[in-house]
C-alpha cells in the first residue's frame, strides 16, 4: 500500500490558510524543513506555505527510503508530485533550495499545473565540470568526498559543515548543519550524495519556460557563479540575483537578503 504522501513526507501547513496564493519549501541536501524557518515566517501571514521533508531526511517516513527507488532525484520529484495532488495544489510558487532546484525543475517539466513560477537557491544541475562547463568538482575530488564519508562520517561532517556554511565567525551555524547532517543515516548520506553529485539535469532546465527567480551566494563552495549564470542563461524568463551572502545557505546565513529577493520576485 502506498503511504500517504503528507505523512511520508512529513508536510507541515503553515501561514495564511486562506491567501490566494501558495509557497512551497524545498530543502537541499543535510538539512530539512527547518532551514526554511525564518523566511517562511517572514511571509507566513500573506501566503499559504507548504513545507516538507525528503525521503531520508528529517522527519520524513525512515522506511519508505530504498536506495533502489531514491536512485535518480526523479523519485523525488514523484513524491513532490504526490504531495501536490494529494493537497489539490494549483499554480503554486516553489522555493527550492540546492538539490531541490532539480528535484522542483522535474517535478515542473512533469506535472506543471502545480507551479507557476520557480525560485531556486544555490541550485545547480550538474556539480561535475565538462567540456565547457564549470560545475565546480572534478570526478577526483568527489570520490575524495565518497570516500572520505565511508571512512568516518562524522568526521566528515565536521569539515564539511564548516566549508559549506562559510560563515567562521558565526560558528553555530555550521554546529546546526552538522547536526542535521548527523541526523541522517551514513549510508543514506552517501547514498544520497552519490545520486547528487553524479547527476546532469542540463537537458532537463532548457527546457523550463516559467517565470523563475535564481538566487545565488557571493560564494559558495557547492555552486560556483558560472553554475548561477549558466542556469540564467538556458531557463526562458529567468532572472539572476547574487545576494550578499556566503556559503550553500544564504537562507539560513543571510535570511533578510533572501526574503528581500523573495520579495521583490513575488510583487
Amino acid at each position: 500500500m502506498k503511504a500517504d504522501p503528507i505523512v511520508k513526507n512529513n508536510v507541515n501547513i503553515i501561514g495564511n490558510l486562506d491567501a490566494k496564493e501558495t509557497l512551497i519549501f524545498a530543502h537541499g541536501f543535510g538539512t530539512d524543513q527547518t532551514a526554511w524557518h525564518s523566511v517562511a515566517n517572514a511571509l507566513k501571514n500573506n501566503y499559504k506555505i507548504i513545507l516538507y521533508d525528503n525521503v531520508g531526511a528529517g522527519n520524513a517516513l525512515p522506511e519508505a527510503y530504498s536506495s533502489n527507488r531514491y536512485n535518480s532525484l526523479f523519485s523525488y520529484a514523484d513524491d513532490l508530485i504526490d504531495i501536490c495532488e494529494t493537497l489539490a495544489v494549483k499554480d503554486a510558487i516553489m522555493i527550492a533550495h540546492s538539490v531541490s532546484g532539480m528535484i522542483a525543475t522535474l517535478a515542473k517539466l512533469k506535472a506543471p499545473q502545480h507551479f507557476k513560477k520557480l525560485i531556486l537557491v544555490g541550485a545547480s544541475p550538474r556539480y561535475r565540470n565538462d567540456e565547457g562547463y564549470i560545475g565546480g568538482f572534478e570526478q577526483d575530488d568527489l570520490d575524495g568526498l565518497y570516500q572520505a564519508m565511508d571512512t568516518n562520517y562524522f568526521a566528515w561532517v565536521s569539515g564539511f559543515s564548516s566549508i559549506a556554511m562559510n560563515n567562521p565567525d558565526r560558528p553555530e551555524l555550521a554546529q546546526s548543519f552538522a547536526n542535521t547532517l548527523s541526523a541522517i543515516r551514513p549510508d543514506i548520506a552517501q547514498a544520497v550524495a552519490k545520486v547528487i553529485f553524479q547527476s546532469d539535469h542540463r537537458e532537463d532546465v532548457k527546457q523550463l519556460d516559467s517565470p523563475t527567480l535564481i538566487i545565488q551566494s557571493k560564494e559558495d563552495i557547492a555552486v560556483p557563479l558560472q553554475v548561477a549564470e549558466y542556469l540564467n542563461k538556458n531557463i526562458k524568463g529567468s532572472t539572476m540575483v547574487v545576494v550578499n551572502a556566503t556559503g550553500h545557505f544564504p537562507h539560513i546565513s543571510a535570511p533578510a537578503e533572501i526574503i528581500k529577493a523573495l520579495k521583490q520576485f513575488l510583487n
